[in-house]
């Protein structure tokens, strides 16, 4: 049987001039060709505006991290924010966010790239902006399908930062927008609702600034509604005032007096270790040049001296030159010293990142294990995996292991709750030590291999959230800074230069109380992480039972149709 022949029909793609050709008039007038028009025109026109919008956005919120003190640019950028996802698909949506994400995080951690390269950094950085879609998605959800959309949003704004703290390899909640406020009105909040609630009114600040400009724009007269608009970005800074009266004062307390060493380190980079008994001998001299000053009379005597981590990388344990250099240093000062040491296992490529409590009579005490080393930095997942992509996984030679409790520590009668370096940001970690009882919370920390990058100031700001979350003095011991005092209320007392070596002898108050912070901050940020999608589920499951089955009935909101 013969095969039909086929003939090219005007509109099917075949032949000079016909539809199938994107240049002709014909392409256009097609369904797919009217399809990709409209995209192109979105693109030129307010497509193109949403995209420079979530540029904005991410670019505003990096303008708000330390060292820069613009705590308004958070808002401003969630705002932004809030602005170009109003309204949007999820599949736009994750695109915004996506780009938003990009913007903000691949500046934020450019520290991390100082020393090991472009690829490392920009893949962390892809890897944290990744993380934003499902936020960016609920958000633009809740515009779409929520009345009083600010409030969903910013707590969805809070379940993207929840994710990103816990995924993947136990999260890196580097970033969290709570750490953008420490000089900002808001701060006092975070004794009332701990760190997830501060980030909460921050990201309902900006979303409520976006639905109120938007309004604006609009020209919509509905005074009541303006009223509500209004009331929801003034309820944050409310809540921040109200905040001051849960604030902690540890001046009132009873008051010791406890020395930072900063010995300072023989070059930044990953290649500071080098010179390891170089590092030690810094801390010990700068500890005899207290006891010295002491002895004078020009230096208060301290009740307990605090070395930063890594001060001995040298395994004080094995290696009796070391222990004794830290043994004649606590026995010249007279006080047991927090040291930061670095401790072997039986596997020769396993260690222990330790803060031990060295008593100058009876030697090494007590001990706290950092309980999550990072990822590619301490330890190294998939190593064989990465390395298809990077040899500079190889860069890490040796892994630590994880600990299992608290830094909880009893130092001469002072209850010493020890967080080490990055650990200072994950919410958990800190609440531990002080459900655990801690009057004064330490942060021993080494910032040599990041040089003069803002790493450091980052890490202050989250350790200035953390003193009014938990009503704590906080002290951070840097090798080679910026070690500093910050009192409970977030304020600077003090601080220890970048590469400088030297050491403080602040007196502390000893605060017991616990803060609302303290109590309520994980229950509020479950409660938050659950609440956009539940309402959006409840939504849903109302819309689907109210609507006959065949309905092509649309979904209505207060604010539309969709």
């Amino acid at each position: 049987m013969a095969s039909p022949t086929l003939r090219a029909q005007p509109g099917d793609g075949a032949g000079p001039g016909a539809s199938g050709d994107p240049g002709t008039p014909a392409f256009r007038d097609t369904v797919i060709g009217r399809r990709w028009s409209r995209r192109w025109r979105s693109v030129r026109g307010a497509g193109g505006l949403r995209l420079l919008g979530a540029v904005a956005a991410g670019g505003a919120l990096y303008l708000a991290t330390a060292p820069r003190t613009w705590w308004w640019s958070a808002i401003l950028g969630l705002m932004l924010l809030g602005a170009v996802l109003h309204g949007r698909r999820l599949r736009v949506a994750a695109g915004l966010s996506l780009l938003a994400g990009a913007t903000y995080y691949i500046p934020l951690l450019s520290w991390s790239g100082v020393y090991v390269g472009a690829l490392p950094w920009l893949a962390l950085a892809v890897a944290e902006a990744l993380l934003v879609i499902p936020a960016g998605m609920l958000i633009a959800a809740a515009t779409r399908r929520l009345p009083a959309w600010p409030v969903f949003a910013a707590a969805a704004w809070v379940l993207g930062e929840a994710l990103r703290a816990r995924f993947p390899f136990g999260g890196f909640p580097w970033g969290g927008i709570a750490f953008t406020q420490p000089d900002g009105p808001l701060l006092p909040a975070a004794s009332l609702l701990g760190s997830a609630g501060l980030a909460f009114l921050t990201a309902l600040a900006g979303f409520a600034a976006a639905d109120l400009a938007r309004r604006l724009v609009a020209g919509r007269t509905d005074v009541r509604r303006w009223a509500t608009a209004a009331v929801v970005l003034a309820l944050p800074f409310g809540i921040g005032v109200a905040g001051l009266v849960t604030e902690q004062n540890t001046a009132t307390d009873p008051q010791r007096t406890v020395a930072v060493i900063q010995g300072n380190v023989p070059r930044a980079g990953l290649d500071f270790n080098a010179q390891r008994r170089a590092v030690l001998d810094n801390h010990a001299a700068r500890t005899h040049e207290l006891a010295a000053e002491v002895r004078a009379g020009t230096a208060p005597a301290p009740s307990l001296v605090i070395w930063p981590e890594n001060s001995s990388d040298i395994d004080p344990y094995r290696n009796p030159d070391a222990a004794a250099v830290i043994s004649d240093a606590a026995a010249d000062i007279g006080v047991p010293i927090l040291v930061g040491a670095v401790v072997g296992t039986d596997d020769p490529t396993r260690n222990l990142n330790q803060g031990i409590v060295w008593d100058p009579a009876t030697g090494p005490g007590q001990t706290y294990t950092k309980r999550h080393p990072v990822p590619f930095a301490e330890y190294m997942p998939f190593r064989s995996f990465f390395r298809v992509f990077s040899d500079k996984v190889d860069l890490l030679r040796g892994e630590f292991l994880p600990g299992s409790a608290p830094g909880n520590l009893d130092i001469a009668g002072v209850a010493v709750g020890d967080v080490i370096c990055f650990e200072i940001v994950e919410d958990g970690l800190v609440r531990d030590v002080v459900d655990g009882g801690a009057q004064l919370l330490v942060v021993q920390t080494n910032n040599a291999t990041f040089g003069y990058t803002d790493e450091t100031y980052q890490q202050q700001a989250m350790s200035r959230v953390r003193a009014v979350e938990h009503g704590r003095d906080v002290l951070i011991a840097a090798t080679s800074g910026v070690s500093a005092v910050i009192r409970s209320d977030g304020h600077v007392e003090a601080t220890i230069g970048l590469f400088t070596p030297g050491y403080l002898t602040p007196s502390i108050g000893l605060n017991s109380d616990r803060t609302p912070g303290t109590v309520l901050g994980g229950p509020v940020e479950w409660l938050l992480t659950a609440l956009t999608p539940l309402a959006l589920a409840l939504v849903l499951v109302r819309h689907r039972t109210r609507t006959p089955r065949g309905s092509d009935a649309r979904f209505r909101t207060q604010e539309g149709v969709f």
